[in-house]
């Protein structure tokens, strides 16, 4: 759906998108996540036709009329109603169904949707971007942080919405809330300072980019073990969790496997259970981009 060779864009001195290969298949929802001011909405800017590439090639299966852009501050007249703001949004769009009353329905503002726009809160005013978006039945939607003013119930409504359009439409969507991006993405792209530091499959990130952590559940006191540990030189990181519990970071899986058991025994560790950690989308991310 979306492809791009060594997009660029600069504005005066400054690179905000800087040389990035995009691919985004269609049907799939794909999660931008990275720091503030790392380029995501430069580049869905860039995607959606808003901006114009500095240099750099970008290809968009999709018409502009099968587009939809949902901004992070969405803002609308506020004399209208939320209901008539998304019949609006639909008479905009190429679609000939009715889904007002659905979308309303999804996006849990069914209370408001009699009621001037004016008077809703930042979440509300959200929720009502979200059904604006959804509405005409786009091929292509490009969301910038679509949840992150919203409670987590409201957060949890919305990504909802958003994983029913896998394999319907094609979503591309930027988000700082790392959990949301694992909850529903098929593939992550991670930018830092304009650059694309990792794309791909969510489990090739978690298992690819973090360094291998171990939990280790010893009898107490576990504060001998934990030192031991330390002074392996193939061990990066030893943290102890608990009285009987730590956390083992290594240089890598071959250590661990060869090294670690040994080591306990060694520290005359009375070992209760002993496995990988599961490595989170934040801890992958953090390790990536080096904060």
């Amino acid at each position: 759906m979306i492809r791009t060779t060594a997009l660029t864009k600069r504005y005066g001195a400054g690179v905000a998108v800087d040389g990035v290969d995009l691919q985004v298949d269609e049907g799939s929802i794909y999660g931008l996540v990275g720091p503030n001011g790392a380029g995501k909405t430069t580049l869905l800017g860039l995607v959606s036709g808003l901006r114009r590439p500095t240099s750099g090639s970008l290809h968009v299966e999709a018409r502009l009329e099968e587009i939809a852009v949902l901004p992070d501050t969405p803002k609308f007249d506020p004399w209208l109603t939320g209901r008539e703001v998304v019949v609006l949004a639909q008479s905009l769009s190429q679609s000939k169904a009715d889904r007002v009353d659905e979308v309303i329905h999804d996006a849990g503002i069914e209370h408001a949707a009699g009621r001037a726009v004016g008077g809703y809160s930042r979440g509300m005013l959200q929720r009502l971007g979200v059904a604006c978006t959804v509405v005409g039945s786009p091929r292509l939607l490009l969301l910038d942080e679509p949840a992150s003013a919203l409670d987590p119930l409201g957060r949890r409504e919305v990504l909802d919405l958003v994983a029913r359009l896998r394999g319907v439409a094609t979503v591309l969507f930027s988000s700082h809330i790392l959990s949301d991006v694992q909850q529903v993405c098929d593939t992550v792209g991670v930018m830092d300072k304009g650059k694309m530091l990792f794309q791909g499959p969510l489990e090739g990130l978690l298992v690819g980019s973090a360094l291998p952590r171990y939990v280790v559940r010893c009898r107490p006191p576990i504060e001998p073990v934990v030192a031991a540990l330390a002074a392996e030189d193939w061990v990066q990181l030893v943290e102890q969790t608990s009285p009987d519990e730590a956390s083992v970071t290594v240089r890598s899986l071959t250590d661990a496997e060869s090294r670690l058991a040994g080591a306990l025994a060694a520290a005359g560790a009375r070992v209760i259970s002993l496995g990988p950690e599961a490595v989170s989308l934040e801890r992958a991310f953090l390790e990536l981009t080096g904060q």
